[in-house]
């Protein structure tokens, strides 16, 4: 039985969406096709589509007799975690032909790391290369010459974009199918020691490059609970790969044996009597399964955008209003960096998305009754680890342990570590923004404090620097949202507040733009909207205001009367040095087009 919150959530998303649910839905239908899409192709066209192909693979194509199916691709080999996929699609080709298909390259989609552009120009591409990596998706699949797709793709705008890719091919079948993270390395706690030992001065460059680099030290997805790894969640407990794939590291018999497996299954999933569209999977209750496992990991606050824009894509109107009622009921379970100090590794080793999943449907708090990658069997597969089988050569699956294997990392139902979800949505004369609190002290819910106003991050590393920061004081960062600038993370300011919170201050951070999916120590409303570009109420804040961000009551607002700050002209700032260089020129039109935070910010919905 479902709990009646979730249920009521459910319902009403159905009714907000009934008419861009069924419009979605006929284009959907519209798209597909009766039998194989070679034959629908004109010999010239097939000619050219497989011209490239083995003999063998021209014959099958040109046949008809079994799938052909297209590999959209984010490898490269400067991401950790897309580093492996360069093995992949021989892998894969060789998969499809052991089960009589074929597959395809189609296209690449970008790929870039907000890592590295963290704090640099580039990151303010970062949120606008999800809806590239969506339309690099489409050109991929615009061939149509495919029955089904494969999709390799793991880290912050990455998968939401091939999501959305993929939706505007919502008749066709889609397997996701992930590389798995690095092994451990440094511990999170020793890195962030370390981190702010440099913010203060205290250890040199030479000691912070190697506390990272012992941190991010291999192929594969870095392995604190960020964006990334919450990418790989949201995938699973929405049904696009298969149970237990997310967390296997690269290179084992295991991972090899379940990109196996994608293959397999996403042929079955093909024929006419198991078709499964990804139109079929991604419903109204889907995308509730999914925001509950956000809410129940303490995930990444970037699918407060995500998960509106992916949801739009598959004619779901979803809204924040819907996540904050969801997480009044769906407990925080796992503690995961930055939420604790244990990785995805020891995530994973101790019950980790099947010992998840099933305490949320026991407790009512996942829907049952959807389809997944596997059919219509609902999330039961989805409570089972997979192993190698006895000749080592395939995957089965047995139900997951009946205890978690830690209780400091996850957690039963029963015992959770908050009865409130990790998110949580603030309201107020300033607008409407979002916070994380999964990994946030109790003292920290609560911070009222004056103003210190900054129009870029630059400005707040300088006067910190400069030992100007040494009190109590809300930091707001302006002029960081969609429309200005892109809506880069501003993660590096975590260190110079976390050091000055750990010296008692009350500190706190308000911006109209993000934190990386891995913040969460110091308190921080992002997403400010309406941002100050669009003059809201972030451009007409002064230094000294007295600013009240409560993640109790879900309030944020400044002291003032409503009158006096609706006087104020809001502020407006030359952005001039955002608009060029690094390629941020190509990018003015969709800096222009962007919806605000609540819509996703995106450009295509």
């Amino acid at each position: 039985m479902v709990h009646s919150k979730i249920q009521a959530v459910t319902e009403r998303i159905i009714e907000r969406s009934e008419e861009t649910r069924a419009q979605y839905l006929a284009q959907v239908d519209r798209a597909h096709i009766d039998g194989r899409a070679s034959s629908h192709l004109s010999c010239g066209n097939l000619a050219h589509a497989i011209a490239a192909s083995s003999e063998e693979d021209k014959n099958l194509i040109a046949s008809g007799r079994g799938p052909n199916l297209g590999i959209v691709t984010a490898y490269n080999d400067m991401l950790s975690a897309h580093q492996p996929y360069g093995t992949y699609p021989q892998l894969l080709k060789e998969a499809a032909a052991r089960n009589g298909a074929t597959a395809q390259v189609a296209g690449g989609v970008p790929a870039m790391c907000d890592g590295v552009t963290q704090g640099r120009a580039g990151m303010e591409l970062s949120l606008f290369s999800r809806d590239v990596i969506a339309m690099s998706t489409a050109i991929a699949l615009s061939h149509d010459v495919f029955e089904g797709a494969l999709y390799l793709g793991i880290c912050d705008k990455i998968v939401p974009g091939l999501v959305i890719g993929a939706l505007a091919f919502g008749h066709l079948p889609a397997m996701f199918v992930p590389a798995g993270p690095m092994p451990t390395g440094l511990s999170n706690s020793e890195k962030v020691r370390v981190r702010q030992l440099y913010a203060e001065g205290k250890v040199g460059r030479k000691e912070l490059l190697e506390a990272e680099s012992a941190s991010y030290h291999s192929p594969g997805t870095c392995t604190f609970y960020g964006t990334a790894n919450s990418n790989q969640m949201l995938v699973e407990i929405m049904g696009l790969q298969l149970p237990g794939s997310s967390f296997v590291n690269p290179g084992t018999e295991l991972r090899n044996a379940l990109t196996e497996a994608a293959v397999k299954q996403l042929v079955q999933i093909t024929e006419p009597s198991l078709h499964t569209p990804i139109a079929k999977i991604l419903t109204e209750k889907t995308f509730v399964n999914g925001i509950v496992g956000l809410l129940a990991t303490g995930g990444s606050t970037n699918h407060t955008l995500h998960l509106v824009a992916m949801a739009r894509a598959a004619g779901i109107q979803l809204t924040w209003q819907d996540m904050a009622e969801l997480s009044e009921v769906v407990p925080l379970l796992c503690h995961v960096y930055p939420n604790g100090t244990a990785d995805i590794n020891h995530f994973a080793a101790a019950g980790g998305m099947q010992y998840l999943i099933r305490e949320l449907l026991n407790a009512g708090l996942l829907h049952d009754d959807v389809h997944t990658v596997l059919g219509n069997s609902g999330m039961q597969p989805y409570c089972c680890d997979p192993f190698l089988d006895a000749d080592r050569s395939g995957v089965v699956w047995r139900p997951t342990a009946e205890e978690s294997g830690d209780p400091e990392v996850i957690r039963p139902v029963s015992d959770p570590f908050s009865h409130h979800g990790g998110l949580q949505l603030l309201d107020g004369n300033l607008g409407r923004s979002v916070i994380k609190v999964s990994a946030l002290k109790p003292e920290h819910l609560h911070v009222k404090a004056p103003a210190i106003v900054f129009n870029s991050q630059d400005e707040l590393m300088a006067r910190f620097k400069a030992g100007e920061l040494e009190k109590d004081f809300i930091a707001v960062v302006r002029f960081q949202g969609p429309q200005a600038i892109g809506m880069p993370e501003l993660h590096k300011l975590t260190p110079p507040l976390g050091v000055l919170q750990d010296r008692g201050f009350k500190v706190a951070l308000i911006t109209d733009g993000r934190m990386s999916g891995a913040s969460g120590k110091v308190p921080a409303a992002i997403h400010l909207s309406p941002e100050a570009v669009e003059g809201g109420p972030i451009a007409r804040l002064r230094d000294g205001d007295l600013i009240e961000l409560d993640s109790n009551a879900g309030v944020l607002r400044v002291h003032l009367d409503d009158a006096e700050l609706a006087a104020r002209e809001p502020l407006q700032v030359d952005l001039s040095e955002s608009a060029r260089g690094m390629g941020r020129e190509l990018f003015a039109n969709m800096r222009a087009l962007a919806s605000g935070a609540e819509s996703g910010a995106s450009i295509l919905y």
